[in-house]
């Protein structure tokens, strides 16, 4: 379980990382949508793991590479926007967020059930 403080930092790291993929072009590619879904941090707070939606992307593992090779350029840019609230900038480890998409199947299952 997280401790309050792993939280606002992972809240406060979210919401910078959110602008920070706004202004890089990441979240709106290919008439897609990338959004930050969580930010879990660990308990030295020094591994930011973040978590991405990636909703009507064709190819989400193609567009996680690219944000892999972005990574030291993201990480940079929150270093320059969060260096006054904490005294080391954590590693970042972008994930894909696929509960959007286990959402949309028990939609489907329950529609097909439904149905019978």
């Amino acid at each position: 379980m997280a401790t309050i403080r792993q939280e606002r930092i992972g809240q406060l790291i979210q919401e910078e990382l959110s602008g920070i993929f706004q202004k890089m072009g990441f979240n709106n590619k290919d008439g897609g949508l990338v959004t930050i879904t969580q930010v879990n941090m660990t308990p030295d707070l020094l591994i930011a793991r973040v978590f991405l939606s990636m909703f009507n992307i064709k190819k989400p593992e193609e567009l996680l590479a690219e944000v892999e090779e972005q990574k030291s350029e993201i990480r940079h840019q929150l270093g320059n926007k969060i260096r006054n609230q904490m005294h080391r900038i954590p590693e970042l480890e972008f994930r894909i967020d696929d509960s959007l998409d286990n959402v949309f199947k028990l939609e489907e299952l329950f529609k097909k059930i439904k149905g019978k």
